[in-house]
């Protein structure tokens, strides 16, 4: 199999949605698909590479419908004003979505089917709510005869469908606290603020024009979530979110978000002919099904695959980008794998960051591709929990090794 490369990342910034108040989402008269045709040519610019040498396209999002619907993967090429001799394939694994399509890009490289990948994610949670909101518009029909199944009477309807419930069934099976979650929920925000002011997102963030409910028009270079007030005592007040009696609330799970990632993958050999120096190689994969009613366990195995086929263990890694879904995810990956915590999420989580479901898999392993850089560290590991009992993982290594 032939090495794969990540010659390119870029993002915008990442809202933060407002289903029942979408003037207070920046981005709230933006689609998703537009923000994405703003970033691709960018990005294809920035690397100097040729739109018409793109073997494929790939396009995540976990709620491909309404507007967000794209036509096979072709809409965002259309709209980017890109060849249309681009073949596109639209890749939908829930909150995996862009880090699948990472991992089909990958494959087709390593494979010797493709030499130049591009690859994108878009989420935009207020115009496109999850879940419950797109079932009452009747864009999204699901099967209900599934939980009359006799395989699968055992589990319990709403918590396989509710995210939130999943993470309050995984903190009863697991000895965290709430003051353990919302401690972790903080850091997010510490981080994060961090990072900010150190100018560490600069050169991933994408400044996007975006005009607001009052007719003015602003320039979203942060992402919009990150709070620089979090504190313990704050998020203690806090209501339950999810069941009256929870420990899941707004400060210890990921915000609701809207965002576009892309990341550029090609051949090694390919990238040393053009002269360009990659972010990172990508050594390994790892995917997994789990009880959908805990899906928050799934980056546990899909990292232990990862590991095993590159012939790694935990220690091996000197970085992590756990997406904090939820922070109890992040919490029971650390416990069950053994890994240090000072050495996950170091520019902050998904908690203060956001969680723009398909757009987030890309976001994780270019943010960590460039913590490698910065850091200087050689290996790292990009994960996920996945909405309906998966987990999605991707190893990097840094290319100066």
């Amino acid at each position: 199999m032939r090495e794969v490369v990540i010659v390119g990342y870029l993002r915008t910034a990442q809202s933060r949605s407002r289903p029942n108040d979408p003037a207070r989402d920046w981005f709230h008269k933006l689609r998703a698909d537009d923000l994405l045709a703003k970033l691709l040519p960018v990005l294809m610019e920035r690397t100097a590479i040729d739109t018409k040498e793109i073997d494929d396209f790939l396009v995540g999002c976990a709620t491909g419908v309404s507007e967000q619907w794209m036509y096979g993967g072709r809409n965002p090429i259309f709209l980017a004003n890109f060849p249309e001799t681009i073949p596109a394939k639209f890749v939908d694994q829930q909150c995996g979505s862009a880090m699948a399509g990472i991992h089909i890009g990958f494959l087709e490289i390593a494979a010797d089917f493709a030499d130049i990948v591009l690859v994108a994610g878009i989420e935009h949670m207020t115009r496109v709510p999850m879940g419950g909101a797109m079932v009452e518009k009747g864009a999204i029909t699901p099967n209900m005869k599934l939980f009359t199944e006799e395989s699968y009477k055992h589990w319990d309807m709403m918590t396989t469908v509710n995210m939130g419930l999943t993470a309050e069934k995984l903190f009863s099976l697991r000895d965290f606290t709430k003051e353990d979650m919302d401690r972790w929920g903080v850091r997010a925000h510490q981080l994060a603020t961090k990072a900010l002011k150190e100018g560490f997102f600069k050169e991933e963030i994408l400044p996007v024009e975006a005009e607001q409910a009052d007719g003015t028009t602003i320039v979203v270079d942060r992402d919009q979530a990150v709070r620089e007030d979090a504190s313990v005592e704050g998020m203690a007040d806090l209501k339950p979110a999810f069941k009256e009696d929870g420990v899941i609330t707004a400060g210890n799970s990921s915000p609701l978000n809207a965002a576009a990632s892309s990341m550029l993958l090609m051949s090694k050999e390919t990238a040393k002919k053009k002269g360009i120096k990659p972010l990172a190689t990508i050594r390994s994969i790892g995917f997994a099904g789990v009880d959908p009613t805990i899906m928050g366990v799934g980056p546990v195995p899909a990292s232990r695959m990862a590991l095993e086929k590159a012939d790694m263990k935990v220690k091996d890694i000197d970085y992590w980008e756990i997406n904090e879904a939820f922070c109890i995810v992040a919490l029971n990956c650390i416990k069950e794998l053994g890994i240090d915590p000072d050495r996950v999420n170091i520019m902050g989580g998904a908690t203060a960051i956001g969680h723009p479901l398909g757009a987030t898999g890309i976001r994780l392993t270019g943010t960590l591709a460039r913590i490698l850089n910065v850091k200087g560290g050689r290996y790292g590991c990009a994960n996920a929990c996945i909405g309906g009992g998966q987990g999605v993982a991707t190893v990097i290594e840094r290319e100066d090794y």
